[in-house]
């Protein structure tokens, strides 16, 4: 076991002081693009350069700090992002910026000097932003981020403009594409209880969760609440109450295999919405997440025909549309091995898990091998005011990290 190296008292301040800088009243907001943001940002990038990185914001709005290497060219990246969600939590993504100003911090006083070039990266707009869209820096980075994202507006705003106040540069996006990244890392919290509960230091990431949302279209038909008849109607919404039970037990079973996954109805609405009218129409939207791409297939296919069965039971019509879909992302096995090796080496106990989140580290996967540390959150809370991390247990996975660069830095390969 080595000796401690990341502080938690450092790592406490800074997670503190970008606390501070919220909305008023509103713990802890400061959504990307928005005054908040940059001021965020201003405290980061001045403490990038107290830990002896030189700064710079590429033309997709990442804020990147470079320590470098004795044999430049090659980069070790670690970051995640420090833009949050409405009223949402003081850790989530900032742990993982908090981190890497960390890292810098103690290679600097243990003398370390990497062979590689060392980056922390704090990625614009994981979350999602003002504008409808997530990972808009993560996404650049991979040369994945589509180019007609830069129209979409909000509050007066196109994308395009965002990205330059900030003081990226849209029009020479394509430059943000990386092809030197050798290795990319990201601490962040859980964002669910399996850690706590098992009382293990750390999680090492095994895949992200493909994530597939499919909208439901239930059509029925309009009549009188109080004279037609309960066994003549074709009440959309009674067909619908049904598909969402259907879901959930369909979502139950898969959940107890091997791998994870999970299925919401996230969005419900209905027509007309009057007390005294059968509902005519009813939209679910359904949230889908596998670790594992055959299970998401199949999934799919068991919602086609429970849609179908539930459809002709109730005398309605239901749609399923796919509205969007992406692959999971699984975890470079290399990496998955030399933070679990690491893991052994500073005396963090650990345990293999898969993100049902979506993250920064997926796009990374794109271009260069990526994988993450989770670290553990109190009751599993997050995009909650009352999410909350211990310094002490991100310091304990930063040290994971830590001793993770030192061993990829000796590896030429």
């Amino acid at each position: 076991m080595t000796d401690r190296l990341a502080r938690a008292d450092r790592i406490a301040d800074d997670i503190d002081a970008l606390a501070a800088l919220t909305d008023p009243d509103r713990p802890w907001t400061r959504r990307a693009f928005t005054p908040r943001f940059l001021d965020g940002r201003t405290y980061v990038e001045k403490a990038m350069a107290a830990a002896g990185l030189t700064t710079r914001i590429d033309t997709a709005g990442n804020l990147i700090g470079r320590r470098p290497g004795r044999q430049p060219g090659k980069v070790l990246a670690v970051g995640s992002h420090s833009d949050t969600v409405p009223d949402g939590g003081r850790f989530d993504g900032i742990a993982g910026v908090v981190a890497g100003l960390e890292i810098a911090r103690v290679l600097n006083e243990t003398g370390i000097v990497l062979d590689h070039d060392f980056e922390v990266i704090d990625c614009l707009s994981e979350e999602v932003s003002i504008f409808g869209v997530s990972c808009v820096g993560s996404r650049a980075i991979a040369g994945v981020l589509p180019q007609d994202w830069l129209g979409r507006s909000a509050d007066g705003l196109t994308l395009a403009e965002g990205i330059s106040g900030v003081g990226g540069d849209p029009a020479r996006l394509i430059e943000a594409k990386r092809g030197d990244i050798a290795a990319f890392l990201e601490l962040h919290i859980e964002q669910g209880p399996v850690l706590e509960a098992e009382s293990r230091d750390v999680g090492v990431v095994t895949a992200i969760s493909g994530i597939t949302r499919v909208e439901i279209v239930v059509q029925g038909r309009a009549d009188h609440a109080g004279t037609t008849p309960m066994d003549r109607r074709a009440d959309a919404l009674v067909a619908a109450a049904d598909l969402v039970l259907g879901i959930r037990e369909l979502a139950v079973a898969r959940s107890k295999g091997p791998a994870h996954f999970a299925a919401t109805v996230g969005e419900f609405s209905i027509l007309p919405g009057a007390a005294n009218v059968v509902p005519s129409s009813a939209r679910l939207l359904v949230d889908a997440r596998a670790e594992l791409r055959p299970d998401m297939d199949a999934f799919l296919a068991d919602l086609t025909g429970l849609a179908a069965e539930i459809a002709g039971r109730h005398g309605v019509a239901a749609t399923p549309r796919l509205v969007s879909d992406n692959q999971p992302t699984p975890s470079d096995a290399g990496l998955v091995a030399t933070l679990e090796a690491a893991a052994d080496a500073v005396g963090a106990t650990h345990r293999r898990m898969a993100s049902g989140a979506g993250h920064d580290a997926a796009f990374f996967a794109k271009v260069a091998p990526s994988a993450m540390v989770f670290v553990p959150c109190r009751d599993g809370r997050s995009h909650s005011p009352d999410e909350w991390a211990e310094a002490a247990a991100i310091a304990r996975g930063t040290d994971v990290l830590i001793e993770t660069i030192r061993h990829l830095d000796r590896r030429q390969d």
